[in-house]
């Protein structure tokens, strides 16, 4: 039975961090069903909503570290920013973790679900915003792989205070931050769907790193399940960031909704259900 739950999730963590890779969400939108669920099974009932976060951020920072080293080899990581977002994210990881020890397995997946569902409405009405000028603190152009030039931006303290939210959802619901931080990045910043998911996985890893490090003080982390997970997180990460090189934009965006949306609707029935 352990090589069976060994095999099966290798090929969840393969598939979760190539898609967390693509879309920038570090795969946790899989990594914590699967443990909730799959644990739960052979277990029977001990792997709590704590664990599942705990262990699920753990193989997110392997999946983002992985993802982060090939999207720079690409150079389609913005370091500025990226490092400007982990200053604000690193507090919040932490607030995020005791967080977490409050809430039951039932309000925990309802809410996890709920979450993704407002991210889910934040990227639909994405394009139907109107540009406005924002007087940006901070303003950067790119160029992606189709040759659109793009212009992007923010302020400061709106980048830190973002950053911060992303810091206390990725310790809280054990999803990295990411399906916070690309909407956010694309709706409020108006960064390039390329870009966004690649410096999201470098914000994601260090939010990771510093969640991880918080949930091993109060052991809350599975390292046998981490483990399971680890070869093939940190193998779908690279094939992820080699995906997302040569697809289009729109592309990446599409599968952003389709997944918060699958595992939001997923996660909201489970809390009825169980």
């Amino acid at each position: 039975m352990v090589v069976v739950i060994a095999a099966l999730f290798l090929l969840i963590g393969m598939v979760a961090g190539m898609i967390g890779s693509i879309a920038g969400l570090g795969g946790g939108l899989f990594f914590v069903p699967a443990l909730l669920i799959i644990g739960n099974l052979y277990e029977s009932g001990s792997v709590t909503s704590q664990v599942a976060a705990a262990t699920s951020l753990v193989v997110i920072a392997i999946t983002a570290l992985s993802s982060t080293i090939s999207y720079m080899k690409q150079k389609k990581v913005d370091k500025q920013s990226a490092l400007l977002f982990c200053i604000g994210s690193a507090p919040g990881a932490i607030v995020g973790v005791y967080l977490n020890t409050l809430l039951q397995t039932g309000q925990f997946t309802l809410l996890f679900g709920l979450f993704q569902l407002c991210m889910f409405f934040l990227i639909m009405v994405k394009d139907k915003l109107n540009p406005r000028n924002l007087h940006w603190e901070i303003t950067r152009t790119y160029v992606d792989n189709e040759g659109k030039e793009w212009e992007y931006g923010y302020s400061r303290w709106a980048a830190l205070l973002v950053a911060f939210l992303v810091g206390v959802s990725s310790s809280l619901f054990g999803v990295g931050g990411g399906v916070l931080m690309v909407p956010a990045m694309m709706v409020l910043f108006r960064f390039p769907p390329h870009l966004a998911t690649a410096t999201s996985m470098a914000v994601i890893f260090f939010s990771a790193v510093v969640g991880s490090a918080t949930n091993i003080v109060h052991g809350h982390i599975d390292w046998l399940y981490a483990a399971m997970l680890a070869p093939g997180a940190w193998a779908g990460g690279k094939l992820g960031a080699l995906a997302a090189s040569k697809m289009k934009g729109k592309t990446i965006v599409l599968v952003l909704r389709i997944l918060i949306l699958g595992v939001a609707l997923q996660m909201i029935g489970e809390s009825f259900l169980g």
